[in-house]
């Protein structure tokens, strides 16, 4: 599907959900709450968002105000939201429609909430950051620490049981699926977890581990433990993880090429 942004992607967000609000009647309120009646993209996420991780100590309109502001003084973050969900449409062949991945995918939304937590984090606001990130685990079983740095273009597929670390550092165009972690070695402070570069896939129950790097358009094969750095457009696999050969592609995170067998393999 080709990339769309700004009003353009909202106006095709707002003829889909008006779409279904007439083929599914059982869902026209839910639609009309969460798309149909909002003007803008940011004002439909920030209610979808606050509304899912609200709770009685916390309730909705102040965590939309939280959301607001993100989005006001830092317009990037709608940004990198529509690029997420334009990557969830490139790569998942189950999801056709925008108005899916906004209202439907938790790996979408678990990340746009971080993307509040990271902003509440480096705004000094640690305390509430990571009330924030405490409320993201709980609704989506899905635990990212605020300062974790993470880009944009990046797919949570299926996402539960994802783990990230405080000093990770995920770069633009990644794909991660269920139950990775990206976690330290031990209780040491400072720099201490992984650096992932684009274009890297990683694969379901991977575990990678230390201030390592996965190189760009590398890929991690499902359950691997990674305790090394990984040179760019490799694959790994295994526990302890080796070099088994080369993805077919520049870009694993856009093929999302599970099986490892049909790599290149290493000389």
């Amino acid at each position: 599907m080709t990339n769309l942004c700004g009003q353009q992607f909202w106006r095709v967000l707002k003829n889909e959900a008006a779409q279904v609000a007439s083929d599914e009647p059982l869902l026209a309120s839910y639609l009309h709450a969460c798309v149909l009646g909002h003007h803008n993209f940011e004002t439909s996420l920030s209610f979808i968002l606050s509304t899912k991780i609200s709770d009685d100590v916390m309730p909705a309109i102040t965590i939309r105000e939280m959301f607001d502001e993100a989005y006001m003084m830092n317009p990037s973050i709608l940004d990198a939201a529509m690029q997420d969900i334009q990557a969830v449409i490139n790569r998942d062949p189950a999801v056709s429609s925008y108005l899916t991945v906004l209202t439907h995918f938790k790996g979408f939304q678990a990340l746009q909430v971080h993307r509040l937590a990271h902003y509440l984090w480096n705004k000094g606001r640690t305390q509430l950051a990571l009330f924030i990130q405490s409320r993201n685990s709980e609704v989506f079983s899905i635990d990212i620490h605020p300062a974790a740095r993470i880009g944009q273009g990046v797919m949570f597929d299926h996402a539960t049981g994802i783990v990230i670390g405080e000093t990770t550092i995920i770069e633009d165009n990644v794909s991660i699926l269920q139950s990775v972690t990206l976690g330290g070695t031990g209780n040491e402070t400072g720099d201490r977890h992984p650096k992932i570069r684009q274009g890297v896939m990683i694969g379901s129950g991977a575990k990678i581990l230390g201030n390592i790097e996965v190189g760009r358009g590398s890929k991690v094969g499902a359950g691997s433990v990674v305790l090394d750095n990984v040179p760019a457009c490799v694959t790994v696999v295994g526990v302890p993880a080796k070099i088994v050969g080369e993805p077919d592609c520049s870009m694993p995170c856009e093929s999302m090429q599970q099986n490892v067998l049909e790599d290149k393999k290493a000389d």
